[in-house]
C-alpha cells in the first residue's frame, strides 16, 4: 500500500518538472504575464511580465498522480481523498478565474471581491457539507465535528459550527498563502515544506489507526482518521509536484503559479488539516502563512488606528528587501523559519501520541 505514496510524489514530480516549461511557453505566446506593482520593491519591475496562473501545472500533476497511483497500485479512490483534491480544483478554479480577469481583460483588482467571495464560499461550504457524508464501517467520516489539535477533543460543536468553522480555516490559509506568494519560490517552497510533513502525518496515522486495532485495548493511542493513507497520498503528489514546479519557479522564476494556485495550495492544505484531525496544528505547521498575514493584520490595523506603519511594506517579506536584504536571502531566511515551524509541528504530533502511549 505504501507504493502508493512513493508512486504518487515521482509522478507528481516528473509532470511538473516535464510539464511546466510547456505551460510556460503557451502562457507566453498568449501574452499571459504577471501584473507588478508600482508601489513595490524597484527590483521587482523586471519580473513584469512572467508567465503566472503556473498553478495550473501543479494542480493537474497532483490529480493525475493521485489517480495514476492507484490504476498502478490496483487500489480504488477514496471519499476524502476525492474530497480533498475536489476542494484543490474547486479554489484553483476561483483563482484561476481572478487571474484570467486579471491578465486577459486588463482589470488589475481580477474578479470583484463579492464575486470572489461567493466562489469560495461556494467551494467551502460544498467541501465542509460532504466532509461529514460518507461514514465507512465504524462510522467515521471524512471530518469531524470535533476541533481537534493532534487528536479530535472536546465535545462536538456541530454540523453548522463546523462549516463555519471549515470555512474560516479555507478562506484564512488561501489568504496566507496568496500573500506569501510575492517572491520566487517562497510560497512553493514552504508549501513543499508542509506537504512533506503531512505525507508521515497520515504514514503515522494509518499505521497507528484504530481501524487495525481489534483488539481496542487502548483507544485513546489511535487514530480515527477515516483515510489517513490516501491523504499521505495526496500529500506526497503535492509535495513532489511543488518540488518540480520549484524548479522553474525559483530566483529568477520562469512562472509564476498566481492566485490559481495559492488558492488551490491553501485549500488543499485546509483539507488535509480538517480530514487528518489536525485543525490547529496546521497553523503551527503552516506558520510562516500565518506570520505573513499577521504582518498584513498588523500593518493595515496600525494605519487604521494610527496613521503609522509598523513595516516599511506588508506583507512581510517586502519590509526585508526594502531594508536590504536580496529577494534569494529573503525566500532561505523564510524557508528556514517554515522548515523550523515544520519540525515544532511534527514534534508536537509525535509528543501527543508518546504521551497517549
Amino acid at each position: 500500500m505504501m507504493k502508493q505514496i512513493l508512486f504518487s510524489g515521482v509522478i507528481g514530480l516528473f509532470l511538473t518538472l516535464v510539464g511546466t516549461p510547456l505551460l510556460i511557453k503557451l502562457l507566453a505566446r498568449k501574452g499571459y504575464g504577471q501584473y507588478i506593482r508600482d508601489d513595490g520593491p524597484r527590483e521587482h519591475a523586471s519580473k513584469r511580465g512572467t508567465p503566472t496562473m503556473g498553478g495550473i501545472a501543479f494542480i493537474l500533476a497532483t490529480v493525475a498522480a493521485y489517480f495514476l497511483s492507484k490504476i498502478i497500485t490496483g487500489y480504488a479512490p477514496s471519499y476524502s481523498g476525492l474530497l480533498v483534491l475536489g476542494l484543490m480544483c474547486g479554489m484553483g478554479l476561483v483563482g484561476f478565474l481572478d487571474d484570467y480577469i486579471k491578465i486577459v481583460k486588463r482589470r488589475s483588482l481580477g474578479l470583484r471581491a463579492k464575486a470572489k467571495m461567493a466562489g469560495q464560499l461556494i467551494v467551502g461550504i460544498s467541501f465542509a457539507v460532504l466532509a461529514l457524508q460518507f461514514q465507512d464501517a465504524r462510522g467515521n467520516a471524512p471530518a469531524s465535528t470535533k476541533l481537534s489539535f493532534i487528536t479530535d477533543f472536546g465535545w462536538s460543536i456541530g454540523p453548522v459550527l463546523f462549516v463555519v468553522w471549515a470555512l474560516f480555516m479555507i478562506l484564512a490559509m488561501s489568504n496566507g498563502v496568496n500573500l506569501t506568494d510575492g517572491l520566487d519560490g517562497l510560497a512553493t517552497g514552504a508549501s513543499v515544506l508542509v506537504f512533506g510533513a503531512y505525507t508521515f502525518i497520515g504514514v503515522w496515522q494509518f499505521q497507528e489507526s484504530c481501524a487495525n486495532d481489534q483488539t481496542l485495548t487502548n483507544p485513546v493511542a489511535c487514530y480515527e482518521v477515516r483515510d489517513p493513507l490516501d491523504l499521505a497520498v495526496i500529500a506526497s503528489a503535492l509535495m513532489g509536484a511543488c518540488l518540480g514546479f520549484l524548479w522553474w519557479n525559483t530566483s529568477p522564476a520562469k512562472i509564476f503559479m498566481g492566485d490559481t494556485g495559492s488558492l488551490a495550495l491553501g485549500g488543499v492544505l485546509t483539507g488535509l488539516a480538517i480530514l487528518s484531525r489536525t485543525e490547529l496544528l496546521v497553523a503551527i505547521m503552516g506558520g510562516l502563512f500565518v506570520l505573513i498575514t499577521m504582518s498584513v493584520v498588523i500593518q493595515v490595523g496600525s494605519f487604521r488606528l494610527t496613521g503609522r506603519r509598523v513595516f516599511r511594506m506588508a506583507p512581510l517579506q517586502h519590509h526585508f528587501e526594502l531594508k536590504g536584504w536580496s529577494e534569494v536571502l529573503v525566500v532561505v531566511r523564510f524557508w528556514i523559519i517554515q522548515g523550523i515551524c515544520v519540525i515544532v509541528g511534527l514534534g508536537l504530533f509525535y509528543a501527543g501520541w508518546a504521551a497517549d502511549k
